[in-house]
């Protein structure tokens, strides 16, 4: 029996789920956040990411106990100790356990509450003080705290003020995590920020970013709609070429050829000057931006492709 009653780094296990439009922007995300992308919607990693950061992953449990069977973990389980508080056990209903292997409902329910007769304290499935989970993974049990995401872009999208072609939340918020997988220490800056949609998804997930946008309506409503959230930072009106100071990471979201009058020129300009301001910048577009990119000096690190409707949307990492 192979089991790790202790581990000396953490580990944690995430799970996944993406439409089929949106697998190329997750898969993105994932090498952003994690340097990897897994083979099944489970993903384990010593790297800790708040769930409800990322539009695309479901929960996270936190390994405490880990073995070759289900009793492994059964007789792991007895060494917690609650002082009295509740809990709950999950069986992660996402997992890599198939064929006869597969577990379906009834028996899912079953072993739970098996593990939960060997954890001393009382369970409570409505309002526990501590959740656990348990998930089968690459023919390995593993269990530990559960944490669950939380969709706060879904909250996001009830803005004061919006326009029809303003970049959805769930977008927003995984190019906001491609830009700044590590929040700590980074300045951002979203030098054509619109309503805020970018924004709004980087403050609440603890970003320091400031927005600027050209026209003065439109930062107006950035301003309006940040503020409706609770959020607090700077849009100043001004064109990119203006900006003076430098920033970690810029993310442009570029002004649409055929939804505004932007020209190729005033696009070579804005990723011109992205390259001037920023270190790394992070392009949303609807145009694949080659050539603009080679022109502008740029270095395309890694892309990634969101389709709807037939609608593209391309998010490319340059530094």
């Amino acid at each position: 029996m192979r089991r790790r009653l202790h581990l000396n780094t953490p580990e944690f296990i995430y799970t996944y789920a993406y439409p089929e439009e949106e697998v190329s922007l997750c898969h993105l995300e994932m090498r952003a956040l994690f340097g990897f992308v897994p083979e099944t919607s489970l993903l384990k990693s010593t790297t800790e990411i708040d769930p409800s950061r990322s539009p695309f992953i479901r929960e996270r449990i936190d390994v405490m106990y880990e073995g070759d069977k289900l009793e492994d973990i059964l007789e792991q389980v007895e060494q917690i100790e609650l002082h009295g508080d509740t809990f709950k056990v999950i069986f992660v209903k996402t997992n890599d356990l198939t064929g006869d292997d597969r577990i379906e409902y009834d028996e899912r329910r079953a072993i739970e509450r098996e593990m939960g007769m060997h954890i001393e304290g009382e369970a409570d499935v409505n309002k526990p003080d501590h959740w656990f989970g348990l998930v089968a993974m690459g023919g390995r049990w593993y269990f530990g705290r559960y944490l669950k995401s939380t969709a706060v872009w879904l909250h996001h999208m009830k803005k004061p003020r919006s326009y029809s072609i303003a970049l959805s939340t769930r977008v927003a918020r995984a190019a906001a995590n491609i830009a700044v997988p590590k929040p700590e220490g980074v300045r951002a800056i979203d030098p054509c920020c619109g309503i805020g949609t970018v924004m709004i998804e980087a403050l609440s997930m603890g970003i320091d970013i400031i927005g600027r946008d050209i026209n003065p309506l439109i930062a107006r409503g950035a301003r309006e709609n940040i503020a409706h959230f609770g959020y607090n930072a700077p849009v100043t009106l001004g064109d990119i070429a203006d900006i003076t100071e430098h920033y970690d990471v810029a993310i442009v979201d570029m002004p649409y050829n055929h939804f505004s009058k932007a020209t190729s020129e005033t696009q070579r300009s804005i990723l011109k000057h992205a390259r001037r301001i920023a270190d790394k910048v992070v392009i949303i577009s609807v145009e694949s931006m080659n050539e603009m990119i080679a022109e502008s000096e740029l270095t395309e690190l890694d892309r990634g492709v969101v389709r709807k409707a037939g609608f593209t949307r391309q998010i490319i990492v340059c530094g």
